[in-house]
């Protein structure tokens, strides 16, 4: 394997203004169900939009020259609710609402039977990804103990019973990615950060459950939510990082350019196992980092691991950048990278 840092896009990027309605996607949470509320797109035309809006944020990213892609989740409103509302279980009928870890109410699924996968969601995507580019390209789903805490039931008898039946839906569909040609598959895990007593009770448990026979390169995204919804970063969230550590995955994806006071070293220390995707771009300024200032951040975490253990990437998801900024921070994550895998003779 190539000791070269390589760069990636964690997961979602800023969707183009003619599809989505940016200013409802920034004065509220999407819905955890399947509302279609926020598109601009007749829903006849929208499989066809969405496509090409994929081609557009892939284009962007080999442009800039990240070298692992996603497609942007360009065709989500919400990075939960697609697979969240997919399997047998779900009630078709009624939902619930929850107060989210932004403080505000959500609608969100209920679960009124056993939870089943009888058809993979993101099969499809994949496949129109790799049609299209020649690069590693990773697909994000969420994994089943933030599912859990996305979602009211009133068949299982606990959240633990929920987490456990959602990871036999993530499993499914995560063997299901990797068939239709999916590089790494990635389980966005945010509340593993926000509720860590719960993550220590039955979390890792839920999560390592979705990941038995999962034969792939697989990764794990744990943040503080996006910075659009959550300002407060402070570095004493990551405490969850040796919970994560007992978690069956290869990568794992970290904010540290945001939160100002987070130790590094403790935190790269504690993912000795993993390779770590660390956040060198901040997404709460819309400026954009020079190639100086993310090879500057990228030098901090060489001081702790490796660059065969290091992958360049934003802090979390791009979703609710401008695209102009969107596009001159993934230009400066490319260079700034660059100048560093120079610096050590890898270019």
């Amino acid at each position: 394997m190539s000791r070269k840092i390589r760069t990636a896009l964690v997961g979602s990027y800023a969707q183009p203004e003619w599809l989505i309605d940016r200013h409802a996607l920034k004065t509220r949470l999407p819905a955890r169900i399947i509302s279609n509320e926020m598109w601009r797109i007749a829903p006849e035309l929208l499989r066809e939009a969405q496509d090409d809006a994929v081609l557009s944020v892939l284009e962007d990213q080999e442009a800039a020259g990240i070298d692992i892609v996603t497609d942007g989740e360009v065709r989500r409103e919400s990075y939960s609710a697609p697979l969240a509302n997919a399997p047998e279980g779900v009630n078709r009928e009624k939902y619930e609402t929850l107060v989210g870890r932004a403080g505000k109410p959500n609608k969100v699924p209920l679960i009124s039977g056993p939870l089943r996968l009888t058809t993979p969601v993101h099969v499809d995507d994949v496949k129109f990804l790799k049609a299209h580019t020649g690069r590693t390209v990773k697909v994000t789903i969420p994994g089943p103990f933030t599912l859990a805490q996305l979602a009211v039931s009133d068949y299982y008898k606990s959240n633990e019973e929920l987490a456990m039946g959602y990871a036999d839906v993530v499993r499914a569909e995560m063997q299901a990615l990797f068939a239709a040609g999916a590089d790494i598959v990635q389980l966005d895990e945010p509340y593993l950060q926000a509720k860590q007593a719960d993550a220590a009770e039955y979390g890792v448990r839920a999560v390592n459950q979705a990941l038995e026979g999962v034969v792939g390169t697989t990764a794990l995204h744990v943040c503080f939510g996006y910075a659009a919804m959550v300002s407060d970063k402070s570095a004493d969230g990551y405490s969850c990082l040796p919970l994560v550590e007992q978690i069956n995955v290869q990568q794992v994806s970290i904010e540290a350019a945001q939160p100002q006071s987070l130790n590094l070293k403790a935190a790269l220390e504690a993912l000795a196992s993993k390779t770590v995707m660390v956040g060198v771009i901040n997404l709460g300024d819309e400026t954009p980092e020079t190639a100086e200032l993310v090879a500057e951040r990228l030098r901090k975490a060489l001081q702790f691991l490796p660059p065969e253990r290091l992958i360049a990437a934003p802090d979390c998801g791009l979703k609710y950048l401008p695209r102009a900024s969107a596009r001159a921070k993934l230009r400066a994550l490319a260079a700034g990278t660059a100048l560093v895998n120079k610096e050590l003779g890898l270019a």
